[in-house]
C-alpha cells in the first residue's frame, strides 16, 4: 500500500458488496493515490456492519467504519440488531452508528418499521456518544419530526447522499447537521435542485462521500476501471464539481471537507 498524505476522506463508501469483492486491494490503492487516503465504510445492515469492521481490520491505515440498519431493512430490525450493532459501535474502527433514517420512496420495509428502528438506533447513538450517518428519501418532515425530538442528546449528525433542496439544507442546518455530497451533483438530469442546494451550504458544514460503487458521476471524462462502477478514486472530480456550484476554488472546498470531516467522526 502506497503512503500519502490524505487530501480527501470519502465519507461514505459501499465496499462490502459483491462490486468490489475481486479487487478492493487495487481500489484502495487507487484512491490513496488520488489522494483520498482515508475512507469510512457504510454498515447498512448488522451483516455488513460486522463486515464492514472485518475490512477495518485488513486496512487499518485507510478505513473506517459505520455500524448501522439501512431503513431498507428495517422489517428485519430487532432487539437482537441494536444489541449486535451495540457491541459493534464499541470499536474502535466505527465512527458513526448507521446508515439509518427514512426511505419512502421505495417502502421496502414498512414506514411503521422504518421510524422504529430510526428511533431505535438513534438512542444507541447518543447512549454511545457517537454521531449519527443518515439517509433520507422522500420523508423530509417525517424524518426532520424525528430528529428534532432526539437532537439534543446526538454528539453530532450528517445527512449522508444528500440530494434535495435548498430549503431542506435550511432544515437540517437548523438541526446543526452536516450535509455529505455525492456525485448526484454531476448528473445534468436528476442533480439541478442539488446543484442549486450546494450554494447554501457553508463551508463548515460541507463533507463529500462517493457512495461507491453507486453514484458514478455522468459527467466524468475518464473512462471507469470497471463499467458503471463509482470508486473512490473519483472522489476529487466530485470537489471540482461542488466547489465549482459553490463559487468556490476546490482547494479551499477540499481543506474545509477534510477539516468538517476529520472533527465530525473524531479521527
Amino acid at each position: 500500500m502506497i503512503a500519502q498524505m490524505s487530501e480527501y476522506i470519502d465519507i461514505g463508501v459501499n465496499l462490502t458488496g459483491s462490486s468490489f469483492r475481486d479487487d478492493l486491494d487495487q481500489v484502495i490503492e487507487r484512491a490513496v493515490r488520488a489522494g483520498v487516503g482515508q475512507m469510512i465504510v457504510t454498515g447498512t445492515d448488522v451483516e455488513h456492519s460486522r463486515n464492514a469492521v472485518d475490512l477495518c481490520a485488513r486496512y487499518p491505515e485507510s478505513l473506517f467504519s459505520t455500524a448501522g440498519v439501512h431503513p431498507h431493512h428495517a422489517d428485519e430490525f430487532s432487539a437482537q440488531s441494536i444489541e449486535a450493532l451495540r457491541e459493534l459501535g464499541k470499536q474502535a474502527c466505527v465512527v458513526a452508528i448507521g446508515e439509518c433514517g427514512l426511505d419512502f420512496n421505495r417502502n421496502f420495509s414498512t414506514p411503521e418499521n422504518q421510524r422504529n428502528a430510526f428511533e431505535a438506533q438513534l438512542e444507541l447513538a447518543a447512549e454511545l456518544g457517537k454521531p449519527v450517518f443518515l439517509h433520507q428519501r422522500d420523508a423530509h418532515d417525517d424524518f426532520v419530526a424525528i430528529l428534532k425530538h432526539a437532537r439534543a442528546q446526538l454528539s453530532n449528525a450528517v445527512a449522508h447522499c444528500f440530494t434535495g433542496t435548498a430549503a431542506e439544507v435550511k432544515d437540517y442546518l437548523e438541526l446543526d447537521m452536516y450535509i455529505g455530497i455525492t456525485g448526484w451533483v454531476c448528473d445534468e438530469r436528476r442533480g439541478q435542485d442539488l446543484q442549486q442546494a450546494v450554494k447554501e451550504i457553508p463551508l463548515d458544514r460541507v463533507m463529500l462521500e462517493t457512495d461507491a460503487p453507486y453514484l458514478l458521476p455522468r459527467d466524468l471524462k475518464q473512462t471507469p476501471v470497471k463499467s458503471r462502477r463509482n470508486e473512490p478514486c473519483y472522489l476529487p472530480h466530485i470537489a471540482e464539481v461542488v466547489s465549482r456550484y459553490m463559487g468556490i476554488d476546490c482547494e479551499e472546498l477540499e481543506r474545509a471537507a477534510l477539516a468538517n470531516t476529520k472533527r465530525f467522526f473524531n479521527i
